[in-house]
């Protein structure tokens, strides 16, 4: 592993003196919009197991009435404008997240703290498993995460958490019930929870332990995606001006059913639990997806231990996920399959005392594997099977006002291909199986200092396998139409880190900022190749070209910053007037370095603007999101235009319906049209982002 010795002095973070004058005056207005300010009061456990996250943590979360407001019909749209974080935008069905810049397998998606399994990582038109109705709290943690969940969280972790496994006691029955209408698809759903247990509290107190259940279901439906009114473009030909976006409507249910054991000292339960979607491909006007996701976890967690491992957890899952490309005529095309399992253990050992302070640490063991397989005219990638385990370890001193931390996890990867199901296919080869063995490290500090000032450093070093399409994908990917393939003889991908972290806090206000720089060695890139392949027609139809894209490792560099804050301005007593002053500001720079011009798929700077009332329960405001121009793009793709969108929302409580919840969201307001520069070229011109949209729910609890 090379050192950071000749880069630390030239570190720009695509900052400068010109971009830290700019970010300073932004950051002078405060902080992300009002929903944000909100949810970074909560505890951060995805990226700090060993305790509270600090406030220069590269992390945010959504809970209670801030995620209530938030939620989408999908995960990447959920959390598309949290400090760099935003989405894939393949229409409203298949979006997911992208944070600093990365996307794919680079992306940790977690249910629970467990993997979640499906095949949205292959494909853009693949949608996520996860859906945001019955989710109580999102963990988004930015930046590097493979020392605890491997290099597949090269960008970040998004962990996704219920309360399907019951983790804390439960006095008697209660739950809560939410609906929500409109939307720029003219959404219609609605999601109830109940759960209950045993009423013997003192049970729970005193380690004995008492029963709790859990039972939740959700439903959704909705229409194709309403649109400022323009003129779609496919394969470069414009097509007829519309408002809607052609075959994006959507229908969704599922249900899930859990139990457990809870005490004061931990807790030990099992769920299952069951998603099924129909959506349809924009690309592709006459294909629907008919996808399936049922899933087992099973979740343990001991505390207050006697003896060196003072608290043991552990989790296992297995998961059954398929979809099928269904075209109008009823015939499927394409058979999706993934069969997962993970598993994982964590110990925590008791402090250590030493003269310089205190040490805790965790270590732990985790196992993943998952079967492959497509059937079908868009079969690109062949049957595959991958194989994971991991030891990993993280220590931390505590010394004063002063933190210290240093981690290393090392893992064994095997990726095997079992080629053409027909000899006489010759397209994938035969049989074969790579090895891999990623390691990782990182060492962090963390400094307090007085009147609410925190600084932090960070230093890692993160290594990842390829991902069974990297290596053995030969076909037409018809959702992005071109021909893509796949390089069997793919090294590790290579990645240092470097962070420095900034936080204040100081009563109702608050400042954050962080820059980032990441240098890849090796990244696994999708590029094009220069060269056209000729796709023989069928059915009387004429050949076809189609443009080829091949995986190759380059050296890469990503750069960027994260501002947020907030201030309040106005608050008169308890439950009186008050009046907050939010915004954000946030960018990232891609390179390849080997290619001399920039990666594709980058939001550009981004900065928000929020001000909100409250009186008496009741919360409104506005925000503006100013999204810039994105010019910097590689030869194969175009720019996208810079846009100001307006929002406005409004919230109050029921008293007659106990305190429920009732919302009203304009998104949009003006009716701009906008596109999103994460988006694939291919999907950009057919699916703008949404118009003006008016989004009108209730949620109660009981």
């Amino acid at each position: 592993m090379s050192t950071f010795n000749s880069n630390l002095p030239r570190l720009r973070l695509g900052l400068r003196l010109r971009l830290r004058a700019r970010a300073a005056a932004c950051a002078s207005m405060c902080a992300l919009p009002w929903a944000l300010a909100q949810a970074q009061q909560t505890v951060v456990i995805t990226g700090n197991p060993l305790g509270r996250a600090s406030e220069t943590a590269p992390a945010s979360v959504l809970s209670g009435d801030a995620l209530v407001q938030r939620r989408a019909g999908t995960l990447g749209e959920t959390l598309d404008g949290l400090p760099g974080v935003s989405a894939t935008g393949f229409g409203p069905n298949s979006s997911r997240p992208v944070i600093r810049g990365l996307d794919g397998d680079r992306i940790r998606l977690l249910d629970n703290g467990g993997a979640s399994v499906d095949a949205s990582s292959l494909s853009f038109d693949h949608a996520s498993a996860t859906d945001p109705l019955v989710v109580e709290r999102i963990e988004v943690l930015r930046g590097p995460a493979a020392l605890l969940y491997g290099g597949n969280a090269t960008g970040g972790v998004v962990n996704s958490i219920d309360n399907r496994i019951p983790r804390l006691p439960a006095a008697g029955f209660g739950g809560r019930a939410e609906v929500r209408f409109g939307g720029a698809a003219h959404e219609r759903s609605a999601a109830a929870v109940l759960e209950g247990g045993g009423d013997r509290m003192g049970d729970v107190k005193n380690g004995a332990g008492a029963l709790a259940w859990h039972l939740d279901a959700s439903y959704r439906d909705a229409g194709d995606l309403r649109v400022p009114r323009f003129t779609p473009v496919e394969d470069g030909l414009a097509l007829d001006p519309t408002v809607r976006v052609r075959n994006s409507a959507s229908r969704s249910q599922g249900a899930a059913l859990g139990a457990g054991w809870v005490s004061d000292r931990g807790h030990l339960g099992a769920a299952v639990e069951t998603t099924r979607k129909r959506y349809g491909v924009t690309v592709e006007p006459e294909v629907s997806i008919r996808m399936q996701r049922d899933r087992l976890a099973v979740d343990g967690d001991w505390r207050q231990l006697p003896g060196a491992i003072s608290r043991l957890s552990a989790q296992a899952s297995h998961s059954r996920y398929e979809h099928e490309e269904v075209e109008s005529s009823g015939k499927v095309g394409t058979t999706f399959k993934s069969r997962g399992d993970d598993m994982r253990l964590e110990a925590h050992h008791a402090p250590i005392t030493l003269s310089a302070g205190v040490v805790r640490g965790v270590f732990g063991l985790q196992a993943e594997s998952m079967d492959f397989s497509a059937l079908g005219e868009e079969a690109f990638v062949p049957a595959t099977r991958t194989r994971s385990a991991a030891a990993f370890a993280l220590e931390e001193l505590v010394t004063g006002a002063a933190s210290f931390s240093a981690g290393l996890r090392l893992e064994r990867v095997r990726v095997a291909s079992r080629g053409d199901a027909n000899a006489a296919d010759d397209r994938f080869g035969a049989a074969v199986e790579r090895r891999f063995t990623p390691l990782s490290a990182s060492i962090s500090a963390r400094f307090g200092a007085a009147e609410g000032w925190q600084a932090s450093a960070t230093l890692g070093h993160t290594e990842r396998a390829p991902a069974y399409y990297e290596l053995h994908a030969n076909g037409v990917h018809v959702a992005t139409s071109t021909y893509e393939r796949g390089d069997a003889a793919l090294p590790l991908e290579r990645s240092r880190h470097a962070e420095i972290g900034l936080g204040w806090t100081g009563g109702p206000h608050s400042l954050k900022a962080n820059l980032f720089e990441t240098r890849f060695s090796r990244y696994l890139s999708l590029d094009a190749s220069g060269r056209q392949i000729v796709i023989p027609g069928s059915g009387g139809e004429a050949d076809s070209e189609v443009p080829e894209y091949a995986f190759r490792a380059v050296r890469a560099r990503m750069r960027g910053f994260e501002i947020e804050g907030r201030t309040r301005l106005v608050q008169s007593g308890d439950g009186g007037f008050g009046l907050e002053l939010t915004s954000g500001l946030d960018a990232v720079r891609g390179d390849n370095l080997d290619a001399g011009e920039p990666l594709p798929r980058l939001a550009p700077r981004r900065l928000r603007a929020g001000l909100e009332a409250t009186l008496d329960g009741w919360r409104g405001g506005l925000g503006v999101r100013q999204i810039a121009r994105q010019s910097r793009v590689p030869a194969t793709d175009t720019a996208t235009p810079g846009t100001t969108l307006l929002d406005v929302w409004l919230s109050g409580r029921l008293a007659a319906v106990n305190g429920a919840l009732w919302f009203a969201r304009l998104n949009n307001a003006t009716d701009r049209l906008a596109t999103s520069a994460t988006t694939i070229a291919t999907m950009r011109g057919l699916a703008p982002l949404p118009g003006r949209a008016l989004t009108v729910g209730v949620q109660a609890r009981f």
